[in-house]
C-alpha cells in the first residue's frame, strides 16, 4: 500500500499530457478520423477516469473485505460493477 499512498499524494499525474493526447486520438480515431483534442478536455478525461477507476477499486476492495481477504481477486470486479449499478 505504500507505493500506492506515495503515487496518491503527488500532485502530477502518471501519464503525461502528450501520452494522453496520443491516447484519446487514437481512441477517437475509431470513431471519426481528423479529430482534435484541447489539453483540457483530455485532463477532463484524465480526472473523469481516475474517479471511475478509483470508486470501482474502493467497491472491490469492500468486497474483498466482506469476504474476510485483503487481497482482492478477479471474482469481486463483478459483484462490485453489480453493486454500484453498471451493467456487465
Amino acid at each position: 500500500m505504500q507505493p500506492l499512498r506515495s503515487n496518491a499524494s503527488a500532485a502530477s499525474r502518471l501519464l503525461s499530457s502528450s501520452r494522453r493526447g496520443r491516447l484519446v486520438r487514437e481512441i477517437a480515431q475509431d470513431f471519426k478520423t481528423d479529430m482534435g483534442f484541447q489539453s483540457v478536455a483530455t485532463g477532463a478525461l484524465q480526472e473523469a477516469s481516475e474517479a471511475y477507476l478509483v470508486r470501482r477499486f474502493e467497491a472491490t476492495n469492500l468486497c474483498a473485505i466482506r469476504a474476510k481477504r485483503v487481497t482482492i481477486m478477479s471474482k469481486d470486479i463483478p459483484i462490485a460493477r453489480r453493486i454500484c449499478g453498471e451493467r456487465a
